[in-house]
């Protein structure tokens, strides 16, 4: 079974310095119907101005991925990390029992687009930790690229949480394909493009939660990015 979650039915918020879309609820935007998918708590879409950003604040029991597609969002946190992540940057922040951090936009001209993910942790109390890595594009290019998981496989980012994250940058006409164990599940969020899902057209910020189906295969209609979740 594969439902789909388009992306002109996401909760949107046009704050002026900042765009967003919310695939699950969240902060203002509430809808009992899409509260998460199995450890996927939040998927966010945003789109800050120039020299604008999320002041110092704080989170706890959350595994927090973000994923720039373009510009560049600066990052610092109370680890004592500062980093500033680029697209094709991939950052994994365990809030455990507290994290106090801010995400800002550095460029005086150019707007950043990402995405924020929350996943909810394999238990509460864990230590916090920062994590940030680079997935270049010929790593991703027309297949998927584990990019987080629970061991840290492959050069992969270390989550908390029995999940998987995958990335693959597809040309147009060319496809990847992922088994789906049976006690398993998968969240397809589209970045860029379009893809057909099993035969299902998804456009960019379209998402789709799959159970019961062991096969998935991604084909892209043109040049297209897309996340996969593997979750228990």
């Amino acid at each position: 079974m594969i439902r789909l979650r388009k992306s002109a039915e996401r909760g949107h918020f046009d704050h002026g310095w900042l765009d967003t879309r919310h695939t699950f609820s969240f902060s203002r935007y509430h809808d009992p119907r899409y509260m998460g998918f199995r450890a996927l708590r939040v998927v966010n879409e945003d789109r800050v101005q120039p020299g604008q950003g999320f002041g110092i604040h704080g989170h706890e029991d959350m595994e927090i991925v973000t994923y720039v597609l373009s510009g560049a969002l600066a990052h610092r946190d109370s680890l004592g990390t500062g980093s500033t992540l680029q697209p094709g940057e991939l950052q994994r922040m365990t809030a455990g029992t507290g994290i106090t951090h801010s995400e800002f936009n550095p460029s005086p001209t150019e707007p950043v687009h990402f995405y924020q993910i929350w996943l909810l942790p394999e238990r509460e109390g864990l230590e916090p930790s920062y994590e940030q890595r680079a997935f270049p594009e010929e790593e991703r290019q027309n297949r998927l690229r584990l990019a987080a998981s629970s061991d840290g496989t492959d050069g992969s980012l270390t989550i908390r949480q029995d999940a998987r994250l995958f990335l693959a940058t597809l040309d147009g006409g060319r496809e990847v394909s992922h088994e789906v164990p049976s006690v398993r599940h998968a969240w397809v969020q589209v970045l860029r493009g379009g893809v057909s899902l099993n035969g299902l057209t998804l456009s960019a910020g379209d998402g789709a939660a799959v159970s019961a189906e062991s096969h998935l295969k991604i084909r892209a209609d043109g040049p297209s990015e897309v996340l996969l979740f593997d979750l228990a």
